[in-house]
């Protein structure tokens, strides 16, 4: 499995923990006791053959398997007593951790957090393969064999730099934002589709309004406000100065029906610590991370 995913057999020694020749054997004993060849090999690169796809993805499941059979045996002593691995998406894990970190070390003091932060799609296949134990996403979150639970809701918000002309204005119409410096986060980020989504205008003509920032965070589009590049769009949870003084910037409000998005923690459904699950939905507000 580790070569399969590495397609490097240097690299997939280094995370078996094993030197290179006593993975290459390994393999090749493996492949003379299948009667299969399991790998194709390049000079710079190693890839599964298509013969060998189902067995690769077979041996993912009884690799899972294994480790339940010794979840299953340690969970019967205490299912908060080994650590649980957690990943969240970029626009929520900075806003949202500060928060939920205290609460689950006070309720399962016994139950280390291995935190990870990455894009939707990767949290996804870390999840499938159980390198995460769960994860928080924004919903629509699709997959089979996966529990998702709503852990809170929250609208989107234009963050303008002070002085900006929209000031006056109670709430923002979506089609406005193809007047303005548009900043978003760069492809690869759900927050940004979810953005797109207000205005279709704004992908559909590639006005030169529109700004992206590849590899950014949303405290990058906070900075640029700040700086005076144009206006940007954020969640309830990231509206929050961060550094700056208050007067630096305006919140304004879309106008109704005001855009939102729903957080949720995803699991395997058969994960064998529920327990576990719940300390960590229980240590997020139900009404969302506010202002």
């Amino acid at each position: 499995m580790a070569l399969a995913r590495e397609k490097h057999f240097g690299r997939a020694a280094d995370a078996c923990h094993v030197s290179q020749p006593t993975l290459s054997a390994a393999i090749r004993k493996l492949e003379e006791h299948l009667g299969l060849s399991l790998f194709e090999r390049r000079p710079r690169e190693v890839r599964v053959t298509a013969d060998a796809e189902p067995v690769i993805a077979q041996a993912q499941r009884v690799l899972e398997q294994v480790e339940l059979l010794e979840q299953l045996a340690n969970t019967q002593r205490d299912q908060l007593a080994g650590p649980l691995r957690l990943g969240a998406i970029f626009t929520v894990a900075p806003y949202l951790f500060p928060v939920l970190v205290p609460k689950v070390r006070k309720n399962a003091p016994g139950m280390p957090l291995f935190i990870e932060e990455n894009y939707t799609h990767v949290l996804r296949g870390k999840l499938e393969r159980g390198e995460l134990d769960a994860i928080i996403v924004a919903l629509p979150f699709s997959g089979g064999g996966l529990v998702r639970a709503r852990m809170y809701e929250e609208s989107f918000s234009v963050l303008l730099p002070a002085g900006h002309p929209w000031e006056k204005q109670k709430a923002i119409r979506p089609d406005q934002l193809l007047e303005e410096n548009l900043l978003l986060l760069g492809e690869g980020h759900c927050f940004r589709d979810q953005v797109l989504e207000l205005c279709p205008a704004i992908d559909s003509e590639k006005h030169k309004n529109l700004v992206q920032i590849e590899g950014g965070s949303l405290e990058t589009l906070r900075h640029m406000v700040a700086g005076g590049l144009g206006i940007t769009i954020l969640p309830d949870s990231a509206l929050n100065s961060h550094g700056y003084k208050e007067d630096a910037f305006v919140v304004r409000p879309f106008v109704k029906p005001v855009p939102m998005r729903t957080i949720a923690l995803v699991w395997r459904d058969s994960f064998p610590r529920p327990k576990a699950i719940e300390v960590v939905r229980q240590a997020v507000p139900k009404e969302g991370l506010g202002h």
